[in-house]
């Protein structure tokens, strides 16, 4: 039975290990959290990744958590409303799409992956690969070998670095940072996502439907020396400066951040790779090609990422040369046109003046009374729809040993 390492249990790891089982192999998680991370933002799964979804077997899971928002309100520094915008357009939700917290999709997965090998707080030291395995020392636990090491574990993943070498080789950044955190549910309104918009920073407070609290976003030009401030406090001082004297919610919401125990500050980039393996080694999902939070389709690349590398490593009997080879040519112009989604959706998220800002809010407030609504609705959100469902899924094999 051929034994399979997979870095991280967020999505794509436990979703890879899932269809490895299914198929026979023996995969093992290790994620360096002391147990399965919760919280996140609302992420989308849409077209092929739903599809994935529905091969699992987990529609209806998932539909009972969907968040359940209807529309974005967009609100000046005194908080009056400027234009409002339906989910259909902000999110391209035409039935071929879910929308889930990160945190809600992370524990479906882990429950339908129980009989799966998890260690929790620990993490791989070094990789010492073979011709025939990978002999992986960990912080923690004591030494083991692998047939194949999978990395799942992120932006900013450890295995890829072990592997391939330093991630400033491997990704690009788009000159933003995002930051996300929990606060009370005060802030926000129910399953309407308040967006305020001012000349090159933006923030948002959403609730999903039933929440006990909200969560607030944060985008703004990436900081000089924000790669420098690792701790938590200083990246929360860096965010506090980049937003002073910003009207509407949010001095209030800076304040709660310095409560917030879920505070995630990072840049938005793109994992950019010319090939995703090497040897018995190999990535997925963001460590591979993460197309940052301005697609909106990490979670679809994730899920579409873990069923095609499973399917095409079941499909080789476990032969890496084989079953990566066969993984990169399915992924790599599914991967392409969901990362180019990420500049085109930035352009929108965060705007250059005050004059950008009146004419986008004026379109929104006219959308509704335009002849041929549907119609525009349908050109904003094609490029999402065509990037989402822009490859063929190879059939799944019948279960078997491996």
């Amino acid at each position: 039975m051929t034994t399979v390492l997979i870095s991280g249990a967020s999505v794509a790891g436990p979703a890879l290990a899932w269809w490895l089982r299914r198929h026979g192999f023996r995969p093992t998680v290790v994620e360096r959290a002391p147990a399965l991370r919760d919280g996140g933002y609302k992420v989308d799964i849409r077209g092929a990744a739903l599809a994935v979804i529905d091969r699992m077997g987990l529609r209806g899971q998932v539909e009972r958590h969907d968040t359940g928002m209807r529309s974005a309100r967009f609100v000046d520094s005194a908080g009056a409303q400027l234009a409002t915008m339906d989910a259909a357009l902000f999110g391209g939700r035409e039935g071929d799409d879910a929308e889930i917290m990160r945190g809600d999709l992370a524990r479906i997965l882990a429950d339908v992956t129980r009989e799966v090998e998890y260690l929790f707080d620990d993490s791989i030291a070094t990789l010492t690969p073979s011709a025939d395995r990978v002999e992986v020392s960990f912080e923690r636990g004591p030494r083991r070998t692998f047939d194949l090491v999978i990395g799942a574990d992120g932006l900013h993943s450890n295995v890829r670095r072990l592997a391939f070498g330093p991630e400033s080789a491997h990704l690009r950044p788009l000159g933003h940072h995002i930051a996300i955190f929990t606060v009370p549910a005060e802030f926000g309104e129910e399953r309407v996502e308040l967006m305020h918009p001012t000349p090159g920073r933006t923030v948002g407070v959403y609730r999903t439907s039933g929440a006990p609290d909200a969560r607030a976003m944060f985008i703004f030009p990436s900081p000089e020396g924000a790669s420098g401030h690792r701790d938590v406090a200083g990246r929360k001082a860096l965010l506090a400066e980049a937003f002073a004297g910003v009207g509407w919610q949010v001095p209030r919401l800076l304040d709660a951040m310095w409560k917030a125990s879920d505070f995630y500050f990072d840049s938005m980039s793109q994992a950019r790779m010319d090939r995703w393996s090497t040897g018995r080694v190999a990535l997925v999902g963001d460590a591979a090609y993460g197309p940052s939070p301005a697609s909106g389709q990490g979670t679809s690349l994730s899920l579409v990422g873990a069923y095609v590398l499973a399917t095409s490593l079941a499909a080789a009997a476990g032969d890496p040369v084989a079953g990566f080879a066969d993984y990169e040519r399915r992924m790599r112009s599914f991967v392409e046109a969901n990362q180019s989604l990420a500049e085109r959706n930035l352009k929108g998220m965060v705007l250059g003046s005050a004059a950008q800002i009146r004419f986008q809010t004026l379109m929104l407030r006219l959308m509704p009374h335009l002849p041929g609504r549907e119609r525009m609705i349908r050109r904003v959100t094609e490029p999402i729809r065509r990037a989402a469902t822009a490859i063929t899924l190879p059939d799944t094999p019948e279960p078997r040993g491996a």
